[in-house]
């Protein structure tokens, strides 16, 4: 299964323990594949430079392990603005180029944009309720 996570999801599962955190296990498991793009990695990374002092554990080998182990797509081109936030149109262009069949994340923005292009928007809850349904 291909998914798209996005910064929040990847940083609050490599700080805190919780349903994110879930979620990385659940990809180093190889239940499903991560995908990312230059602009999504980016955002990542400038999360971790502005509040990577505020996890409850550092978080820097587990952002380190997720970026050497997610396959790296071009986004697919969107046309116009899609989401409400600019910053969030990275993770459907993301999505469209890589395929993916889910887009996870916390965010408003994204989450109500319900299943654009074919691609559902889903928390990380509902990811891992997905996954633990039989194929």
């Amino acid at each position: 299964m291909k998914v798209v996570l996005d910064a929040g999801v990847v940083f609050s599962g490599a700080g805190w323990r919780g349903e994110a955190h879930r979620c990385l296990v659940a990809m180093a498991h190889r239940r499903f594949i991560a995908y990312g793009t230059k602009e999504t990695l980016k955002e990542l990374s400038d999360l971790i430079t502005r509040r990577g002092d505020k996890a409850e554990r550092s978080p820097t080998a587990i952002l380190s392990w997720y970026q050497d182990h997610i396959k790296r797509v071009e986004p697919a081109p969107l046309g116009k603005q899609r989401s409400r936030d600019v910053k969030d149109d990275p993770y459907l262009a993301c999505a469209l180029g890589a395929g993916a069949k889910f887009i996870v994340t916390r965010d408003e923005d994204l989450l109500i944009l319900g299943k654009p292009f074919g691609i559902e928007i889903i928390t990380p809850r509902d990811l891992l309720v997905r996954l633990s349904r039989p194929f």
